[in-house]
């Protein structure tokens, strides 16, 4: 009896032991698993006085070349990049049936110019016999009509040559100023038409954002206004100026194109094509109040029609939060009920989050 007292309390013991060890390996197996984030506050303030916008980098002097003449490309004579020259030749177009039919309009002119020669002699003939009463009125009439008839063929005659000319020209397509070479959508034996690009080709050094605003701001904005410029791939913040407002939105969704110079100096690394955030100064309407709470958009969940966060709950687990939101800010957003002021969620995660997900605060 003695040793089964003696032994009892040591396999409590054993089992105690054991059971922290278990406790211990799975509270490590928990945290192995566990998702690192990064927790933040929303942005609260008042951003009334700012009008935000996105856009994209243009050159300010850029073109798509194509012909005003159907045929078959026989050369193209730069490659994407090259710098050109104005007037320097591009590419060239099959103009066979052109030079077949200046040939046909150089004899039609030719015959026309000897029928003139005919119908003058007999106007000047007739002319003569006619002061002499040795020819009617009518037969004048006739000489003169047929005189004026055939001037009027030779002039037709060398309309359709000027004509001709015009589409030879056509056919040898020239860079329209000085620039570089940014797209090239045809090569040789490609059929061109009117309407259809076959190269693109831009100036470089002269840059603009050209972004657009919504009918609720564009009264705020004016030509020669500052506006503030971020251009994440290049790592850039730069000022520019407003240079073009659009008077018109029936073309663009009633969204107005507003086209922004940016300072030649500060160009350095941007290139056309980036994607750019713009704030203007001005005064907008609120969406709500004043005080304005506000989260980064790339923290934001959607399914179907809502928008969610992820915040975190006494347990140290991802819990999802319905909230709404408002007006966009360039990358933020408002967010107008569901999430206070002083409330931190999460604003990064180094996996995929999950509603109960387990996370580590980094």
């Amino acid at each position: 009896m003695n040793k089964i007292k003696q032994i009892f309390p040591a396999a409590l013991l054993g089992i105690f032991l054991y059971s922290c060890n278990s406790n211990s390996s799975t509270n490590d197996d928990f945290s192995d698993k566990s998702i690192n984030v990064t927790l933040a506050k929303p942005f609260s303030g008042n951003n009334g006085n700012s009008i935000y916008a996105s856009g994209t980098v243009e050159a300010v002097q850029s073109a798509q070349i194509g012909t005003r003449m159907m045929g078959t490309i026989t050369k193209v004579y730069v490659q994407i990049g090259d710098h050109v020259q104005k007037g320097q030749l591009l590419f060239t177009v099959n103009a066979s049936d052109i030079e077949a039919k200046s040939g046909q309009v150089t004899a039609n002119i030719a015959q026309a110019e000897a029928a003139l020669a005919n119908a003058k002699k007999d106007y000047d003939r007739f002319t003569v016999l006619y002061k002499q009463n040795s020819a009617t009125a009518k037969e004048l009439d006739n000489a003169t009509l047929q005189y004026k008839s055939a001037q009027a063929q030779l002039n037709a005659a060398k309309q359709m040559k000027n004509e001709v000319n015009a589409n030879m020209d056509y056919a040898r397509v020239t860079a329209p100023f000085s620039g570089i070479i940014t797209q090239k959508m045809m090569d040789a034996g490609s059929l061109a038409s009117p309407g259809m690009p076959v190269l693109a080709m831009e100036q470089p050094g002269d840059l603009q954002v050209v972004a657009t605003i919504s009918e609720n701001d564009i009264d705020n904005i004016h030509n020669g206004a500052v506006a503030d410029v971020h251009i994440a791939s290049a790592d850039k913040e730069v000022q520019g100026t407003v240079t073009q407002i659009s008077p018109s939105s029936a073309q663009t969704g009633g969204q107005f194109v507003v086209k922004i110079a940016l300072p030649e100096n500060e160009q350095q690394g941007i290139l056309s094509g980036m994607y750019a955030n713009v704030s203007f100064a001005g005064k907008t309407k609120m969406s709500n109040t004043d005080s304005q709470i506000m989260i980064p958009l790339n923290a934001l969940v959607h399914k179907d029609e809502l928008s969610g966060i992820y915040t975190i709950s006494s347990n140290n687990t991802a819990l999802l939060r319905w909230i709404r939101t408002g007006k966009i800010y360039g990358d933020k957003v408002e967010v107008l009920s569901g999430l206070q002021a002083d409330e931190k969620f999460i604003a990064q995660a180094d996996g995929r989050l999950y509603n109960g997900a387990p996370v580590k605060v980094k």
